[in-house]
């Protein structure tokens, strides 16, 4: 049987969300600088960079202030779950095919999911919207008898 983790390398998806965070270059996610100097590797994961800010001072690294940051699961895991999102499998799916815990698969659904709609941009309507009339009867399913039969007769002098 072959693990979808091990399809997935560790160094590739740092690059990817390096590229993904910073298309224009590192900049410091508490301050915004982009006077940034690489400050060695994660002891945990060696494709993970260390930075620090030479405009704070402070010290941060790719996942830093992102979704990702702050698990037990390395990213790989994470990528493979929201790859297995993609293809519409179920919780409970997800969790077999990861090897993981089916409450740590839907906690991590769940974030991805929370992470996806936050950045989503905001819709705006603009120009003419048009709309036709709609005829909605709520709680009868379609069966409009139910509401005049319910509602009486009229009521006298109305």
């Amino acid at each position: 049987m072959v693990n979808i983790q091990d399809l997935f390398d560790d160094a590739k998806c740092y690059t990817t969300i390096r590229d993904m965070r910073w298309p224009d270059g590192v900049a410091c996610p508490h301050c915004s600088s982009a006077s940034v100097i690489k400050d060695g590797r994660d002891d945990t994961e060696p494709h993970r960079q260390r930075y620090q800010c030479r405009g704070c001072g402070r010290r941060f690294d790719d996942l830093t202030d992102t979704i990702f940051a702050g698990h037990h699961q390395p990213l790989r895991t994470w990528i493979a779950c929201l790859y297995l999102m993609g293809l519409n499998l179920s919780g409970l799916q997800i969790a077999q095919e990861l090897e993981v815990n089916k409450d740590d698969a839907r906690a991590m659904i769940r974030q991805l999911r929370e992470g996806i709609i936050a950045r989503r941009p905001p819709v705006a309507l603009e120009g003419e919207v048009e709309c036709d009339e709609v005829y909605v009867v709520a709680g009868h399913k379609g069966h409009p008898e139910a509401v005049k039969k319910k509602a009486g007769p009229p009521a006298a002098g109305a």
